[in-house]
């Protein structure tokens, strides 16, 4: 990538941005759009990522990323790339999400997931769901039913399911069950098998106030051996629709029924196009500690920060207030989580002769936790094969203070990318290299401004 970093261009003027909405692109409801373009933006989690197995998080990342840019350039929308990422993530052993996720108190796997689309701002999910392999395909066929309206008599049809209905409403609408033993892989059982171990000797210490610190420095270490990594994606099509999508196996030894954020409306996920009265299109997926993530409706929280001017601050000031000192977390010894963040608007060409369309793609991602594991993507590799895709195991500094609460540890990238047409731009694929920056409170400097790279 630093090789990249000499072909460095001159900062594009302001000229080069028109009014973001008052060209549309010229595609119809039944219509598949022309060209390839869009962006898509994988996480694996924010937690504790091994580094035995830092090399198959980021393998996983780069196929799900690549399954989203394939399903975009055949033509798909970005609510059905985004789906397509996550069925990748969910397929991978070595995420805490449909194969392989952690198992519960009483040795069985329930998952949660859930699924926006900021085109019909439409939602499902799904909590606790048994015996499916691919929770995100629920959450996806429960939004794409609402969808086609009201069902028989009148009946709102469901947007967010639980348990054995959510299990028999898949198998229903034709998504084949999975034994829950066969989800399980060598990796969760052992894990499995020694956090019971862990539990058994704490039953037998004493009681009192020993008994409850030794529990909560297990939970603890729990917490830090890779239990919060839940996967999400989020993705913008060639028409400037945006989606997001979350999917977890929740914490390990959680009680059976337990439903983290995954699977809760503003906080696992968001996603909304641009209207009269949002500016920019976002999209968000989180990662964490669910509880801390449900009290907060920290997705929600971020997609509004982000329609200010200057997104990388909103995302800081975010995190800070909005989650780490949020009144609604008053009396947490740390809190855990992490985000990714998408935002963009439709732009023109600076040369009108030209008509070029496209979509400006700015994307952020912070995290509490130890790591946090990100990859993305551009669809215009025709050009630049290979070139847009990366992934980063990003490992938060030391923090020598030890505060009551850790620091936000943010790493940022300002994505541009001409979404329409890229074939007739001199310039396909335009990045900004990432900005490391820690979060030690709330006033801080801007960050510095996008540079524009011809990638040949």
């Amino acid at each position: 990538m630093e090789s990249l970093m000499n072909a460095a261009e001159e900062q594009q003027p302001p000229s080069a941005l028109a009014d973001p909405w008052s060209l549309k692109p010229e595609s119809s409801k039944n219509q598949k759009p022309k060209g390839v373009g869009g962006f898509v933006l994988v996480h694996a989690g924010a937690g504790y990522h091994s580094e035995s197995k830092a090399k198959e998080y980021k393998h996983v990342c780069k196929r799900a990323c690549q399954r989203a840019v394939d399903r975009l350039k055949a033509g798909a929308l970005a609510v059905e790339a985004v789906a397509a990422a996550l069925v990748e993530l969910e397929d991978s052993p070595f995420t805490n999400a449909g194969m392989g996720s952690n198992l519960n108190l009483s040795g069985e796997i329930e998952c949660d997931a859930s699924i926006m689309d900021g085109k019909s701002l439409h939602f499902g999910a799904v909590g606790a769901i048994s015996g499916i392999k691919n929770p995100v395909l629920v959450a996806n066929r429960l939004l794409s039913e609402a969808q086609k309206g009201k069902l028989s008599a009148g009946r709102i049809p469901p947007c967010f399911l639980v348990g054995r209905g959510a299990h028999d409403w898949a198998v229903g609408h034709g998504i084949p069950p999975c034994p829950s033993e066969k989800m399980a892989t060598k990796f969760s059982l052992s894990a499995y098998k020694r956090n019971k171990r862990k539990m058994e000797l704490a039953e037998k210490m004493e009681t009192g106030h020993k008994q409850a610190k030794k529990r909560r420095q297990s939970s603890e270490n729990e917490n830090g051996s890779g239990c919060l990594d839940t996967v999400g994606a989020i993705v913008v099509d060639l028409e400037g629709n945006v989606a997001a999508a979350v999917s977890s196996g929740g914490l390990a030894m959680k009680h059976a029924g337990r439903v983290g954020q995954a699977a809760h409306y503003g906080c696992g996920c968001w996603a909304e196009n641009a209207c009269n009265m949002n500016p920019y299109s976002t999209a968000v997926s989180t990662s964490g500690c669910g509880e801390h993530l449900i009290r907060t409706m920290l997705a929600r929280e971020c997609s509004a920060a982000v329609q200010s001017e200057d997104a990388h601050q909103a995302l800081l000031e975010a995190m800070q207030n909005k989650f780490i000192s949020s009144p609604f977390l008053v009396g947490e010894d740390r809190v855990l989580g992490g985000v990714i963040v998408l935002r963009c608007c439709r732009c023109v060409e600076a040369q009108p002769s030209k008509h070029i369309q496209g979509i400006l793609v700015e994307f952020l991602w912070s995290h509490t936790t130890e790591s946090m594991c990100v990859g993305y993507m551009s669809a215009q590799d025709s050009k630049a094969k290979g070139i847009g895709n990366t992934v980063v195991l990003e490992r938060a500094a030391e923090n020598t203070a030890a505060p009551a609460k850790p620091h936000t540890a943010l790493r940022s990238s300002h994505v541009l990318s001409w979404a329409q047409k890229p074939e007739e731009l001199d310039v396909p694929y335009l990045f900004t290299p990432p900005h490391w920056m820690q979060n030690k409170g709330p006033a801080l400097p801007p960050p510095p401004p996008p540079i524009l790279l011809r990638l040949e």
